[in-house]
């Protein structure tokens, strides 16, 4: 007989590459027993089934691989929001509430805005359900991306959101949005991190992005220039080290009232401009 407490102590036991080896037991054991955290902590001393225990055991299997948690129990917390993640997803962090935060203190009823690369829909998602009376595009380049963002806003009962599939802005039209917002590929290609952790299990094109990891900020800020209405916001989320070179992109693409945002860990996160008249 296996019980609750015993089956999280060996589990978390051999998660030894884990950071968080309780936090992910306890996750896991939850996801399989469909119960809150407080059901775990309250009968600690009750029994698993051979069911339940076998099911536990192809997670923690999983993850002392290093699958990452929110692909093993496909959802993550994210704003006010509870999304569906998949492989074909990133996973949202809560870094990028930062850009969420930053684009609502800008905002004003009745906008038209784009989230580029809305993967999971947690940007476009998480604004849409703060701002019901706006628009909101989520562009996604992945036809299967776009399934998993359509499914979170079903699911969350948010309806102001419309999906399309393409490259960036290529297909908006010139002066029409008032914002654009995105958590575009930053890193650089050759970047050993893309090997490490739970980014090794994301796809890699919303990871990777050129030699300098700036090659699709350059093209957003490009189009931007032209879909963007005159004093249209651009917010854009990128690596804690591309803060300087970000904001000069901005600025001679003629944007004003540049401005960068730190993060959770006090990281340069979010840049932000408005496009002169």
């Amino acid at each position: 007989m296996t019980t609750i407490k015993q089956a999280l102590t060996d589990a978390a036991d051999t998660f030894v590459h884990s950071d968080s080896p309780e936090i992910d037991s306890h996750v896991l054991l939850c996801h399989v027993l469909q119960c809150q955290l407080s059901y775990i902590h309250t009968w600690p001393e009750k029994a698993l089934t051979s069911q339940q225990l076998s099911n536990f055991k192809k997670l923690t299997d999983l993850r002392k691989k290093g699958v990452p948690i929110a692909h093993l129990i496909q959802q993550r917390g994210f704003w006010t929001l509870d999304l569906k993640v998949t492989k074909d997803t990133l996973i949202p962090r809560p870094d990028s509430e930062v850009l969420v935060m930053q684009a609502l203190a800008k905002m004003t009823k009745g906008m038209l805005v784009a989230d580029l690369g809305t993967g999971t829909g947690a940007i476009a998602l998480s604004l849409a359900s703060d701002s019901p009376e706006s628009i909101f595009f989520a562009c996604d380049y992945s036809a299967e991306a776009l399934k998993i963002a359509q499914y979170n806003a079903k699911s969350n009962q948010i309806n102001n959101v419309l999906f399309w599939q393409g490259n960036w802005l290529a297909a908006i039209k010139a002066s029409s949005l008032d914002m654009i917002v995105s958590n575009p590929p930053y890193i650089e290609q050759d970047d050993p991190h893309l090997k490490q952790g739970d980014v090794a299990f994301e796809p890699i094109q919303a990871l990777a992005s050129g030699i300098d990891g700036l090659d699709d900020i350059r093209k957003i800020i490009a189009q931007a220039q032209t879909t963007l209405k005159p004093m249209g916001w651009l917010l854009i989320e990128h690596g804690y080290t591309q803060a300087e070179s970000v904001k000069l992109l901005f600025q001679q693409a003629g944007f004003a009232q540049v401005e960068c945002y730190q993060d959770f860990g006090e990281n340069d996160r979010v840049t932000a401009g408005q496009l002169a008249v």
